[in-house]
C-alpha cells in the first residue's frame, strides 16, 4: 500500500508564511554534518537585505569548520506561541547551503543589517574569528499547522 504524501505544493499564502518565519527569525537550530555525524546548534539570526538568512559565526565553533568543510546544512525556524501545544504553530526548515561573505562590502552591508536585529553582537562582531554567513535555501519543509504541510523550492522561499 503506497503512502501518501503529506506534504502539498506551495501556494501565495504557504510562501507568505515561510518567508515570514524566516524575517521574523531572531535564532533558530543550525544542524551540520561533524566528523561524519549530525550536529545541531542554536544560533542567532537576521534577515539580508534580499530576505534570506545571515548568521554571524566563530572559528572556535565546531558548526564553523563543518559548515566550510560541507556547506550542505539544515535550518528550522519557527517559535511556539505563548499558549497551546507548541507542535501546532508554524516551523519551517531549509535545506540550505551556507555562504561565508568574503568581501569586505559584502561584509560591511551584512554588518549593519544584522545588528539592527542582534545589536548585542556589537560586542564581537568586528573579532578576527566572526563571519558573516548567509544561509541561501536550496528548499524547506514549511509545517503551517494541523494538516498544513508544504514543500517549498527554493524560487519559493526567494532564493
Amino acid at each position: 500500500m503506497a503512502t501518501r504524501d503529506p506534504f502539498r505544493p506551495a501556494d501565495a499564502t504557504a510562501c507568505a508564511l515561510a518567508r515570514k518565519l524566516i524575517a521574523e527569525a531572531r535564532f533558530g537550530a543550525l544542524a551540520v554534518l561533524r566528523d561524519g555525524a549530525p550536529f545541531v546548534t542554536r544560533i542567532a539570526l537576521a534577515p539580508g537585505a534580499d530576505g534570506l538568512p545571515v548568521t554571524l559565526i566563530s572559528d572556535l565553533a565546531p558548526h564553523t569548520a563543518a559548515l566550510r568543510a560541507l556547506p550542505d546544512c539544515s535550518l528550522l525556524v519557527g517559535e511556539p506561541g505563548p499558549k497551546g501545544d507548541p507542535l501546532t504553530h508554524p516551523r519551517l526548515t531549509l535545506q540550505a547551503r551556507a555562504v561565508f561573505a568574503t568581501c569586505d562590502a559584502e561584509r560591511s552591508a551584512l554588518r549593519e543589517t544584522y545588528l539592527e536585529r542582534q545589536p548585542k553582537a556589537r560586542l564581537y562582531v568586528d573579532f578576527a574569528d566572526f563571519h558573516f554567513v548567509r544561509l541561501v535555501p536550496l528548499s524547506g519543509h514549511l509545517n503551517g499547522g494541523f494538516g498544513q504541510a508544504f514543500r517549498l523550492t527554493a524560487e519559493d522561499l526567494g532564493a
